[in-house]
């Protein structure tokens, strides 16, 4: 359940302090591929490279980011301009209030309405059980395994590939 006003919106340049701070903590950094003690400046450079047909969105409550999730270009070929790559962060004191839900919903909304996207796609660490029901909840499917896809935590780890498709855009 989400607590507080709760406030969706573009990012901006000065969300990049913010998303320093969210994934200074292993809980989180560990799920997003990313080193350890990255800086604002890093989010700086990575979120000015979100193109015109990407989407970076910010969760906001009482006046401060709690969370971020995007869509950006699966690849750079014409032929997979049709697929994106989903990602998602939310603070680790704001984690299990439903702040996941309201972003992925978003995302899902602006990728069904008004992008055009027929296949959102991610990779969920295996031992990532909450994600994993997260992204099961919104329609996303297990379609492999990558093994010994990422270090992290002191050892090679596995990663589940999803993916969703928009039912109604297949149907075409």
């Amino acid at each position: 359940m989400v607590t507080g006003a709760l406030k969706l919106r573009s990012a901006v340049p000065d969300d990049a302090e913010a998303f320093a701070c969210i994934a200074s903590d292993e809980s989180v950094f560990g799920n997003l591929m990313r080193l350890p003690y990255s800086t604002a400046a890093q989010w700086s450079e990575w979120a000015s490279k979100i193109g015109p047909e990407e989407l970076l969105l910010v969760a906001e409550r009482d006046g401060q980011v709690v969370g971020f999730a995007g869509l950006k270009a699966a690849a750079a070929s014409p032929r997979r301009r049709h697929s994106r790559t989903l990602f998602i962060a939310v603070a680790t004191t704001a984690q299990r209030q439903g702040i996941g839900n309201v972003l992925m919903q978003a995302l899902l909304d602006a990728a069904d309405r008004w992008m055009a996207v027929l296949r959102i796609e991610l990779g969920v660490f295996v031992e990532n059980e909450p994600a994993y029901r997260l992204y099961q909840k919104f329609g996303f499917e297990a379609e492999g395994i990558q093994r010994g896809f990422a270090f992290r935590d002191g050892r090679y780890q596995d990663v589940r590939l999803m993916a969703r498709l928009h039912p109604r855009l297949l149907q075409q």
